[in-house]
């Protein structure tokens, strides 16, 4: 299956601004995309790319006074399958693990490993190990985290994500990811695009979302405490500790987020056909 995704945003900048943007889509799906996914910048100004230390694809401009509208727009070529899901996959030892995976399993700006650690061995020290352990996780934090955009704020913690009870995908992830470092199983945040293929209706809001990665049995594998159930069409943009490792946009200076758009939707044949069948119901 094809899926097009992309966004639109218009910033308003009341002088020059420095920004750097973490929007195109990740390289380990760049053979899949159809096209090229360059950021387009109106007005023109001259962009600089680089590679951050987690390997995500960074844009850097100066947003010149006035409005700035920065959009992408690629087709990318999708398995059309769900999530796997690997029940057998093992936790391994700490000391087993391969050094890349150490840094995710200590704290991090958004999730605080040291002051959630006995509360995550109460609630999850007595289930599974491996992959039943990080689903136990998803699942408490799933029902724990009341989700709403109106409870949406930048800075909140996975601590402070606990103890409000509310939040949105990225406090999920963190409460999850923090969880899981406790329990000594490597956690590492990811966005990207997850729109709702395959889910009967009402839809959501089009918006990037989060998720995480945790590495059991040797391999990284996706789980998502805000949705807890395998989705299609996942468009990985980038990972790295917690939020502020990917944030999608970081000005220099003020500015004003005047308009916001992502989509994320199934390329539809000429004669409106698709081809894949609706998930079943959690």
């Amino acid at each position: 299956m094809q899926i097009r995704v992309g966004f639109e945003m218009i910033y308003d900048c009341p002088q020059p601004t420095p920004m750097i943007f973490n929007l195109n889509v990740h390289h380990t799906r760049v053979s899949d995309l159809v096209g090229r996914d360059d950021l387009v910048i109106d007005p023109p100004v001259p962009m600089a790319a680089y590679r951050d230390s987690f390997g995500n694809w960074c844009t850097r401009i100066v947003a010149p006074r006035g409005r700035t509208r920065v959009t992408a727009n690629v087709v990318v070529n999708d398995s059309g399958l769900p999530d796997p899901v690997v029940a057998d996959a093992r936790q391994v030892p700490v000391e087993s693990l391969p050094e890349e995976t150490l840094l995710f399993l200590l704290g991090s700006r958004y999730c605080e490993t040291d002051r959630l650690s006995q509360t995550a061995w109460d609630l999850f020290g007595s289930a599974p190990t491996g992959w039943g352990r990080v689903q136990a996780i998803c699942d408490y934090v799933n029902r724990h985290i009341t989700f709403g955009y109106e409870h949406a704020r930048m800075t909140r913690t996975a601590l402070e994500a606990f103890h409000d009870r509310t939040g949105v995908c990225r406090d999920y992830t963190h409460l999850a990811v923090a969880f899981c470092r406790c329990m000594n199983i490597p956690a590492r945040y990811c966005t990207g695009y997850l729109g709702d293929i395959g889910m009967p209706p009402p839809y959501s809001t089009p918006d990037f979302a989060a998720w995480f990665e945790v590495f059991l049995g040797g391999n990284w594998h996706t789980f998502d405490s805000r949705n807890n159930m395998p989705r299609i069409g996942r468009v990985l943009i980038a990972r790295g500790r917690d939020a502020a490792d990917v944030a999608i946009s970081n000005a220099f200076g003020l500015n004003t987020l005047a308009s916001f758009k992502v989509w994320t939707d199934e390329v539809v044949d000429p004669g409106g056909a698709t081809s894949m069948p609706s998930m079943p119901m959690p």
